[in-house]
């Protein structure tokens, strides 16, 4: 039974309250390089110091005027979506399957499919280059495509899995019974229950295609260029504080999608729960 506050010892109470400020205070650590970023970008200073001497929007306005920075959001814009599709739609038809079929090898085929996760990203970059440029593939946009969904199918496989371990099978086999084909129990049963699990896949598939630099950098183009790529450029030739303004950017593009992920989950156990209370 767990204890009330009135029940524990004076040991367990400076146990509890030291345990939660040791984890504040790591957390603190692990953010505070972050968090060092936001006020620099919104400094009237040509170079990244501290302290800020003063606050200017001028490298806001620097990062939406520059072609080069532009270009490498349009380019970003237009790989990270249509690579999460394509992550969306392969990952969660291997989920299905996985979930659905026992074979021999499946161990190894899952393994294998989940590899991107686990193989260094330099290790990838090398791999497809060394094959596709003999092919006359590389510096291609499709090219990026594909090798960014490759590394976003994983994610989606095991969200969907995660999703499909607590989804009752009898629900599409009531809808077969009904006369409903697999495709369309597949769309009105099935997928509106995996939903959440398909989305926070897909979310995740889309923020490891937004920040990728290593793998572009190998069968991106010169015209190809991603918004990392040219933060990672930057870095190298011209460090100035519009790099911190785009780096707050995607800070706050990466909370918004963490935001979005909690709603998600939450809206999972919800339907799980209706579920189990046959709502």
């Amino acid at each position: 039974m767990k204890k009330t506050k009135e029940n524990r010892t004076t040991v367990e109470r400076v146990w509890f309250y030291l345990h939660r400020i040791i984890c504040a205070l790591i957390l603190l650590f692990l953010i505070a390089p972050v968090l060092v970023i936001v006020p620099l970008s919104f400094s009237e200073s040509a170079f990244l110091v501290y302290p800020v001497q003063g606050f200017s929007l001028r490298w806001y306005e620097n990062f939406f005027s520059s072609p080069t920075w532009m270009l490498g959001l349009k380019n970003t814009l237009i790989v990270a979506p249509v690579a999460t599709l394509i992550a969306m739609v392969l990952g969660t038809l291997a989920a299905l399957g996985f979930n659905r079929a026992n074979f021999f090898g499946k161990a190894f085929l899952m393994s294998l499919l989940v590899s991107p996760m686990v193989v260094p990203v330099v290790i990838v970059g090398v791999a497809a280059y060394l094959f596709f440029a003999p092919l006359g593939m590389a510096n291609n946009i499709w090219l990026l495509i594909v090798m960014h969904a490759v590394l976003g199918v994983p994610f989606v496989v095991i969200t969907v899995l995660a999703t499909l371990e607590g989804f009752d099978q009898n629900l599409v086999k009531a809808a077969s019974s009904l006369g409903a084909s697999p495709v369309y129990a597949f769309f009105r049963v099935t997928l509106p229950i995996i939903a959440p699990g398909v989305i926070s896949g897909g979310l995740f598939a889309f923020g490891i295609s937004f920040d990728e630099v290593v793998l572009t950098l190998f069968v991106a183009g010169p015209e190809q260029f991603t918004l990392p790529r040219v933060m990672f450029s930057g870095i190298r030739e011209n460090l100035n504080p519009t790099i911190a303004a785009a780096a707050t950017l995607l800070i706050l593009f990466s909370v918004v999608m963490l935001l979005t992920l909690e709603w998600l989950r939450r809206r999972s156990e919800k339907m799980r729960l209706g579920l189990a209370n046959g709502e």
